[in-house]
């Protein structure tokens, strides 16, 4: 099975796959991905409403007592730890980057708390850039669709899904293997993900 094939089969499925964070700007995006970590998107969605009215702009957090921010965080995972990277990110923000969200990887990861994944899900979400972020449903469905082996790092599964994957289909195919991972091949269901695919490849064709 090609990777266009895996991409049309996933399309089908997922035809408006999109992330499931709430976020109006760059900014917003950057620090709900920072919370997500490790928690749901769904948790993430359900504090930040609140958060964001507070604190709407990164000025506005870099001023914040981290204790206050973690009054909004208390029902997601780490949130003290989290707490701490956004305020300090947001800091950054205001002190290196006129308060805007820059738009390169390099960049975004000096930011506190901001990993090559937040990076690239930033730059392809909040941006449009050409970026895959390789969680952990991206990285399992890649090795069990055999396009990374199996001991490969998530920077290996990053650069062979990049290079097997249209430039112009990066953001988009993060979505539809993640999407896949979190419904189908999930960590529990370990049929292979091959069948998995001609299983809803027929029902999209009845």
């Amino acid at each position: 099975m090609t990777v266009a094939e895996i991409i049309e089969i996933l399309d089908a499925e997922f035809p408006n796959a999109k992330s499931d964070l709430n976020y109006r700007n760059p900014f917003e995006l950057l620090i709900a991905v920072t919370l997500s970590a490790q928690t749901t998107d769904v948790a993430v969605n359900k504090v930040t409403p609140a958060l964001f009215e507070r604190y709407p702009t990164p000025y506005s957090l870099s001023q914040a007592d981290v204790k206050d921010v973690e009054s909004y965080l208390k029902t997601i995972g780490l949130y003290r730890n989290k707490a701490k990277y956004i305020v300090a990110c947001a800091a950054m923000l205001v002190d290196d980057f006129e308060g805007e969200v820059p738009r390169t990887r390099t960049q975004l990861m000096k930011l506190p708390g901001v990993g090559r994944k937040t990076a690239n899900v930033v730059l392809a979400e909040g941006f449009k850039l050409p970026a895959i972020a390789v969680d952990t449903h991206v990285e399992r469905v890649a090795k069990r669709l055999k396009l990374a082996k199996p001991n490969d790092t998530v920077e290996d599964v990053e650069r062979k899904l990049m290079r097997k994957i249209p430039r112009e289909d990066w953001a988009r195919a993060h979505h539809l293997l993640l999407l896949f991972g979190r419904y189908h091949s999930t960590a529990r269901n370990e049929r292979d993900a091959f069948e998995l695919l001609e299983e809803l490849k027929e029902k999209h064709q009845r």
